[in-house]
């Protein structure tokens, strides 16, 4: 990733790209093998086998993502103050605290699953018959037992370039099992195998990286530091649950999309929903990089009070991404219908290129103020997020009880781009309007 030469002279937007660069390229790299391995599955599945398929992993994340807390965002916002103020043994008590609430959430995830799968095989896919394969996919949550704790290490240890490492070997073995899926007898059980290893290998894969930088920076016996009493962790606990249920409110209302859209339509409507939403994903190659870049940067001055250099940093990170997502835009508009068909290698997915549209509009403004929940997060403000995604997401799937069955993956991707817009604006002008009230009172 070459910087831009107005953000040379820059110290802390040289140090955020560089950090990301290796992120970008690893992901870079893997997206184009995602790419390479979403199309085969389409070529060997079809919109309804494909449509099935992101059911049952959409389900297994969802119900993971209601159970879990964010702890790599507790890891970063207190892991990395402790970090900075020199106090190891309260970054070791914290990292252990996460790490252990984590494998436990992980666990009861997967009994979850397990338990309510042929009841989730009815009501989205209509079928008893993919009741076992929700079962089998949920075996990633148990090898992710460690995985949002590992991600916060990295980050608040400056190597986070080691996940687009990790994320790079999982694609390549994930990509090898959908090619050998062609000459399998059965190719819809050889796709699942492949997602399945790419859960395992990236969730063991990121414990075992993170497990060797953190023993670096606080010493191999970390882990046996005692953890913090009950009324010093008050805040931390609050922090988390806080996290929970805006992860789980954000899960529900716009990261489980494929379930609504089996529930409301069909399982090939979720493989045209599918096919438009991998697309418009290409989205996340140059922003997630940043992302996992710019939250400890932004922790880190909030915690120095610098809110002349935070105010300054968020402008440029917003004016890189908003260029990157205008540049986006046109190569959507105009080879949109191209890439559909080249992507599918089905002519009949040109339909999906309308729902493509709807959908780049809303990830492309969130992903030029991805900023937004970091932020407040950073500035103790981890409530409010809360009830912004709770109300614009009620507002959305009342919506959705009417025009998605009326119109079609269209209002499916139209209401989730109001969602985008709705939400990461709010709490992108709450959180710019906090900076100011704090520097205005020094």
């Amino acid at each position: 990733m070459q910087i831009p030469a107005k953000f040379k002279n820059d110290p802390l937007m040289n140090r955020v790209l560089r950090s990301s660069a290796h992120l970008f390229t690893s992901n870079t790299i893997s997206l184009g093998l995602h790419v390479i391995m979403n199309a085969l599955v389409f070529r060997l599945l079809g919109a309804a086998g494909a449509g099935l398929i992101a059911v049952v992993m959409s389900y297994a994340s969802t119900v993971n993502s209601l159970l879990s807390f964010r702890m790599s965002e507790l890891v970063v916002r207190y892991g990395g103050e402790y970090l900075e103020k020199g106090e190891k043994d309260r970054a070791a008590s914290l990292i252990k605290a996460a790490a252990l609430t984590e494998a436990a959430v992980s666990a009861l995830a997967f009994l979850f699953v397990s338990a309510s799968a042929l009841w989730a095989a009815r009501l989205f896919t209509k079928s008893d018959d993919a009741a076992l394969m929700f079962i089998v996919f949920a075996v990633g949550l148990l090898a992710n037992f460690n995985t949002e704790t590992s991600t916060g290490i990295l980050q608040v240890t400056g190597r986070i370039k080691l996940q687009g490492t990790v994320n790079l070997a999982q694609s390549i073995l994930s990509l090898g099992i959908v090619i050998a899926a062609f000459f399998l007898p059965n190719q819809l059980w050889g796709v699942l195998l492949a997602y399945l290893t790419g859960k395992v290998v990236l969730g063991l894969g990121l414990f075992f990286t993170a497990q060797n930088q953190i023993a670096q920076r606080l010493g191999k016996g970390w882990h046996k530091t005692p953890l913090m009493p009950f009324a010093e962790s008050h805040g931390l606990i609050r922090f988390a649950v806080s996290s929970n249920i805006s992860a789980t409110i954000i899960k529900i209302f716009r990261e489980s999309e494929p379930l609504w859209v089996g529930l409301f339509l069909s399982i090939e409507a979720v493989g045209y929903y599918k096919a438009a939403y991998s697309l418009v994903s290409f989205l996340s190659v140059p922003a997630d990089p940043l992302i996992a870049a710019t939250y400890p940067e932004i922790n880190r001055l909030i915690v120095q009070k610098a809110w002349a250099s935070l105010r300054s940093f968020l402008r440029k990170i917003t004016a890189l991404s908003f260029a990157v997502n205008t540049a986006a835009a046109l190569g959507f508009v105009f080879l949109g219908r191209f890439a559909l068909i080249l992507f599918t290698g089905r002519p009949e997915f040109i339909a999906a290129y309308p729902t493509l549209i709807a959908l780049f509009i809303g990830l492309a403004f969130n992903y030029t103020l991805f900023w937004n929940r970091p932020l407040l997060l950073s500035l103790g403000l981890p409530d409010f997020p809360i009830w912004v995604t709770l109300t614009t997401g009620i507002v959305k799937l009342s919506l959705a009880f009417w025009l998605v069955p009326k119109y079609g993956i269209l209002a499916a991707g139209a209401l989730l781009s109001f969602y985008y817009i709705a939400s990461v604006g709010m709490m992108a002008l709450r959180g710019l309007k906090e900076i100011k009230r704090l520097e205005i009172r020094g």
